[in-house]
């Protein structure tokens, strides 16, 4: 079993361990996901494994597209010790119904894309349909 010396570690170290670059883990703490480290006499931050475990939840929920606001709505349910997994369940929720969205949203573009780029022949006349489409206000 290891020692306090042996959980502890810097922030290269730390960076290095969960693929969090040390810019974004001093962003964390700044916005306040992650709890300030201590530091050592010489002011270097030591980062234990509960940070380390807090800061691959955040990465890991960051990868799955949570924004800032909903990892810090999870946070504060583990925080408080005394949340459910309805409670969980329902900011996940929400984020699915949002990422459908955007699903829908992209398709829409996708579409729109295709039809437009399909009017140009690609030619080398200075008339081109796409930046024609591009043009159109949509209210006529």
């Amino acid at each position: 079993m290891g020692t306090e010396a042996d959980s502890v570690c810097s922030i290269g170290a730390l960076a290095a361990r969960t693929g969090v670059n040390a810019e974004t883990i001093r962003y964390y703490e700044r916005i306040g996901l992650l709890p300030r480290p201590r530091r050592t006499d010489g002011g270097h931050r030591l980062y234990d494994h509960g940070q380390r475990k807090r800061l691959v939840f955040i990465r890991r929920a960051r990868e799955l597209g949570f924004s800032v606001e909903e990892v810090r709505e999870l946070l504060r349910l583990v925080d408080g010790g005394d949340h459910t997994c309805a409670e969980v369940k329902s900011v996940t929720v929400r984020h699915l119904a949002d990422v459908r969205r955007k699903l829908a949203d992209l398709g829409k573009l996708e579409r729109t894309l295709g039809t437009i780029s399909a009017r140009c022949a690609g030619g080398l006349v200075p008339d081109c349909p796409i930046l024609d489409a591009l043009f159109e206000d949509g209210l006529g």
